[in-house]
């Protein structure tokens, strides 16, 4: 069973159709009791950080998402908004994120015109370094990404890159705690195998 964290930032109907389609039993929830007991968590997002940061402390998730990602060690994986708030800070507001890895989220600022903001559309993405989160992914994968900035991992927690002008953290990995830039429920048959590797592999 994978607990969706619901903090009233997304559409998280999406996320769980594609878990669906893999055989996945999977719950929306904003109960801190139902978090708290979680196996796997998947923590989406998408939105500005602060108001991802204040909607988390809001519904009471922020303790109880501590308490089972550092003390625990439930495995869990942020999407979009989600893995930016992993972060320590971001660019875009003034508020704390969780501080689960060593990061900053930057926005981007393109040099040449052509790369609009926000990067928006499907992307290749490279892995750096063997991960079970890529175990047998389809030969030259690409993801589908909607976002204005990006999170620059300063630790070895960097899984994939991809690139928008520059070369950006695509996807990052410390321990339990995994996140991607780009939407895999977006992803088709790429997205499907990646949440696939998370629910059989974490």
């Amino acid at each position: 069973m994978i607990t969706i964290v619901d903090y009233k930032v997304g559409n998280l109907g999406s996320i769980q159709n594609m878990l669906k389609k893999i055989g996945s039993e999977s719950i929306i929830t904003s109960d801190p009791k139902a978090i708290s007991s979680a196996k796997k968590l998947i923590l989406p997002g998408v939105g500005s950080y602060d108001s991802g940061v204040n909607s988390l402390k809001k519904y009471k998730l922020w303790d109880v998402l501590n308490e089972k990602v550092l003390k625990e060690k439930t495995p869990v994986l942020g999407i979009c908004l989600g893995m930016q708030l992993l972060c320590n800070s971001s660019e875009e507001g003034k508020e704390t994120g969780l501080g689960w890895i060593d990061a900053e989220v930057i926005r981007f600022r393109p040099k040449d015109k052509k790369f609009k903001i926000p990067h928006m559309g499907w992307n290749y993405v490279h892995a750096k370094k063997a991960s079970k989160l890529f175990q047998d992914m389809y030969e030259d994968p690409k993801f589908y990404f909607v976002h204005s900035y990006y999170v620059d991992a300063r630790d070895d927690s960097s899984l994939a890159k991809a690139t928008y002008e520059i070369s950006f953290d695509a996807a990052v990995e410390k321990g339990n705690v995994l996140g991607t830039q780009f939407h895999p429920e977006k992803s088709h048959k790429f997205g499907m195998k990646l949440l696939d590797n998370f629910v059989q592999h974490y």
